[in-house]
């Protein structure tokens, strides 16, 4: 990662997406190879914790080179981190609606099929639309706005699979599906939107931020660990299961993690879900080649939307990386827009 300063280059930003992009559809085809080819299932609950774990020391040795020096580093942590509750509280609500949308995914895939439940699940990319226009006081056009929804149809036909009765005879409950994954589609969209504010509401450092998020994302795991896995884990050890490819898969967590947040503080959370789009698109593609996925029509048309989306939401407009002003438009006037 680069060191970066407030005013990055275009080129810097591209940088960022393209890396972001292209790390997580290799994540992608290499979380799927771990969970499908390894003999010995390792537990997720524990590869996530130990992300979290990487992600933290990575912000302090970046911080460190930010610095310049132990002692100042030492300062800063002392000043931001531990001597500073109120932001670390402030920095803990991000996590806790992360860990309640995971939850709640796990909850709807139990009791929806995964066809549906993919394409529902893609209505979390309007909602932090929505949620950006009316938490960070910004406009987006009627281009931008159709550029969103596009996207949304593009990666539903992209992840869309043929509807087929579900072989496993389970009791399910399309109501609390569906409700988990409502509750799963605001909470993406509020915890990615209320860091880019806290990124973007004061000069404290990207790495400092950071630092205060993956200290309470290492709680917040280490409690899904408890919950979920616990019993196996002490019956086990916490890195049952690990091989060299499930580290990889770590590391790619890891290092995504960090340049998601560099493409937060300086895009936006809407770019962010463009990424993800076709980091899906890429992460498929590879399927074809590692896995032989058989490509559909509904794939190259999706894939197709996918990427006239990504560049009509691109086109010059009005600076969407900045919080607006709040004087400037209410909620409604800017929802009016629409």
């Amino acid at each position: 990662l680069c060191f970066l300063s407030e005013n990055v280059s275009l080129l810097f930003k591209l940088y960022c997406l393209t890396v972001m992009t292209l790390v997580a559809a290799t994540y992608t085809v290499a979380l799927r190879y771990t969970r499908t080819v390894e003999r010995e299932l390792y537990f997720s609950t524990t590869a996530v914790c130990i992300t979290e774990v990487i992600k933290l020391f990575l912000s302090v040795g970046i911080l460190a080179k930010e610095t310049g020096s132990l002692t100042r580093l030492i300062t800063s942590l002392k000043e931001n981190v531990f001597g500073s509750p109120t932001e670390l509280l402030k920095l803990s609500v991000p996590s806790l609606a992360y860990a309640l949308q995971n939850n709640m995914a796990f909850v709807a895939l139990s009791n929806l099929d995964a066809a549906v439940y993919q394409v529902t699940y893609q209505l979390k990319i309007p909602c932090t639309a929505l949620c950006t226009v009316l938490m960070l006081n910004r406009t987006l056009s009627k281009l931008q706005w159709f550029s969103v929804f596009m996207l949304c149809g593009g990666v539903t036909l992209v992840q869309w699979k043929p509807a087929q009765a579900t072989k496993v005879q389970v009791e399910q409950n399309p109501w609390l599906g569906f409700g988990a994954i409502a509750v799963a589609v605001l909470c993406s969209g509020f915890a990615g939107v209320y860091f880019e504010k806290v990124l973007k509401s004061s000069d404290t450092s990207l790495w400092v931020r950071n630092i205060q998020m993956y200290l309470s994302g290492i709680v917040m795991t280490l409690f899904g660990v408890y919950v979920s896995d616990g019993a196996q884990v002490l019956e086990k050890g916490f890195f049952y299961g690990y091989t060299y490819y499930v580290w990889f898969v770590i590391f790619l967590a890891s290092v995504g993690g960090l340049y998601t947040s560099v493409v937060v503080k300086y895009t936006d959370n809407i770019m962010k879900g463009f990424s993800a789009a076709a980091a899906i698109v890429l992460s498929t593609v590879a399927s074809v080649i590692l896995f032989g996925l058989q490509i559909t029509v509904t794939f190259s048309l999706g894939a197709l939307l996918v990427c006239i989306s990504i560049y009509l939401y691109g086109l010059p407009r009005q600076d969407t990386t900045k919080i607006q002003p709040s004087e400037t438009k209410s909620s409604k006037e800017r929802l009016a827009t629409v």
